[in-house]
């Protein structure tokens, strides 16, 4: 069995209701499903866990109780953070936990505020998914299983 950890950062807490002509009307309850037909009988062999905050300093805390819980693998969606947090990067660089950063839209498409198009957390993770709404977050978990499996 393998344990993913799906984490999300500020205002993504209303996934499928906030501004859905930008992130979709699909929420993280759905994501069970889509994994299930996405990986078959393979699915059976992931748990997952749902975290999200608000607030930088929780994020922190639950990504260092990821290390403590010996989590396989992270799904990360910090939202605003991910442009913005050297804090979130450097947890991130220390717990040693494979990383997929994980963006409903696409980012590099959102050019009414450039900042959106950087990623302080991006160094940290063994790669980036955006832009395929909740299906962004089952192909970070179905990419991170691979990767363990291949080990």
């Amino acid at each position: 069995m393998y344990n993913f950890l799906v984490l999300n950062g500020p205002n993504l807490g209303h996934i499928g209701k906030r501004q859905p002509e930008i992130y979709g009307s699909d929420t993280l309850e759905d994501l069970p499903e889509i994994l299930k037909n996405m990986m078959g009988d393979n699915a059976s062999e992931i748990s997952l866990d749902y975290f999200q905050a608000n607030s930088e300093g929780a994020i922190i805390d639950r990504l260092e109780q990821a290390r403590e819980k010996k989590v396989d693998g992270i799904a990360f969606n910090a939202g605003a953070y991910t442009h913005t947090s050297l804090a979130i990067a450097d947890s991130l660089a220390w717990i040693k936990i494979p990383c997929v950063e994980v963006h409903i839209s696409n980012v590099m498409a959102r050019t009414e505020d450039p900042i959106r198009q950087q990623s302080l957390i991006g160094k940290q993770c063994i790669g980036v998914i955006a832009g395929f709404g909740i299906l962004s977050y089952a192909l970070a978990v179905q990419a991170l299983y691979q990767r363990l499996k291949q080990k």
